[in-house]
């Protein structure tokens, strides 16, 4: 059995998808308790589902869960009326997470905040108001004990810078130290929704105590190889490539993810031979097979090591 904490793990395997896998599960009317399309409610009225996609992802062998708490800011509840059960909410997904885990070693929590729908840098929201929702919810996150907070997803800067101020203020406050990962969402076209390409994004991130920096959701490993190359050449600390299962395509009316288990694998693996990725794992479309196959693939495997230029 291993003693080692989550920051002195060679490699990091995260888990697969949260929302495409929940939308295989037939979840009842009852269990949306009128909120249909938030995944987060369920850590509450449907906890058992959640909890059997997390041990589903650890019996792939992930090393990793992310919490069910993508959405889950006052910002985004606030749109199914959940404002007031932020912290509740927060609290029980960690505590899903947990149970899961059970007395599994060398199993970790990431707290997973995402971007929100509201853009500071589009007008959406007052850069006050997004700092005050972020630092809620970490406080949640952190109360129930996670081991790295997750702010991914990101699609502009300054709702990054944003989110991190507030992510380290709140540790610094509660007196707590755990790894705070960044991960940035660069569309098809080159860059992040608001036009920021991974330079910006490195040289705005950088005064930043960052664990990672990495990429995740949008496209699927073929298309983040330009990004990732960057990263291996001008970003000192760990990076993490967290794709989605391919490109999205739409068949039949349906959103279709393409790669197979193996194809993501052996594209996930070129990242960390060739490029030092430390951290991986899966978003949008992958499944426990996608994260079975990416540690089977990567077993015995060390990450290049890289040459940072100044």
């Amino acid at each position: 059995m291993s003693n080692m904490t989550f920051s002195q793990q060679p490699i990091l395997i995260f888990d697969g998808a949260c929302g495409t896998n929940l939308q295989l599960i037939d979840i009842s009317e009852k269990d949306w308790d009128g909120c249909e399309g938030c995944n987060e409610i369920l850590n509450l009225t449907a906890p058992q589902h959640i909890i059997e996609l997390h041990r589903s992802m650890l019996a792939a062998g992930a090393m990793v869960l992310e919490t069910d708490t993508f959405g889950a800011s006052r910002i985004v509840l606030a749109e199914y009326g959940l404002e007031d059960r932020v912290k509740e909410i927060n609290r029980r997904a960690v505590e899903n997470a947990r149970q899961a885990i059970g007395e599994l070693p060398d199993k970790y929590i990431a707290g997973s905040v995402g971007p929100g729908t509201k853009l500071p840098s589009l007008g959406h929201i007052e850069v006050k108001e997004l700092a005050e929702a972020t630092r809620e919810q970490v406080e949640a996150l952190l109360e129930t004990g996670v081991d790295c907070l997750m702010i991914e997803t990101c699609q502009d800067l300054l709702q990054t810078k944003t989110a991190l101020v507030a992510a380290f203020e709140v540790l610094r406050s509660e007196k707590i130290e755990i790894p705070v990962m960044a991960s940035v969402t660069i569309e098809q076209q080159g860059t992040m929704l608001v036009g920021s390409d991974i330079a910006a994004v490195v040289a705005t991130l950088e005064p930043y105590p960052l664990f990672s920096l990495g990429l995740n959701c949008a496209t699927g490993p073929r298309d983040m190889m330009s990004h990732v190359q960057y990263l291996s050449r001008h970003w000192p600390q760990r990076i993490s490539v967290i794709p989605n299962q391919g490109l999205p395509e739409v068949v039949d009316g349906k959103t279709h993810y393409p790669l197979s288990p193996e194809d993501y694998a052996e594209q996930m693996y070129g990242f960390v031979v060739n490029q030092g990725v430390s951290i991986v794992g899966g978003c949008c479309g992958t499944s426990p097979e996608h994260i079975r196959v990416l540690v089977r693939r990567l077993e015995g495997v060390e990450p290049k090591q890289r040459e940072v230029l100044s």
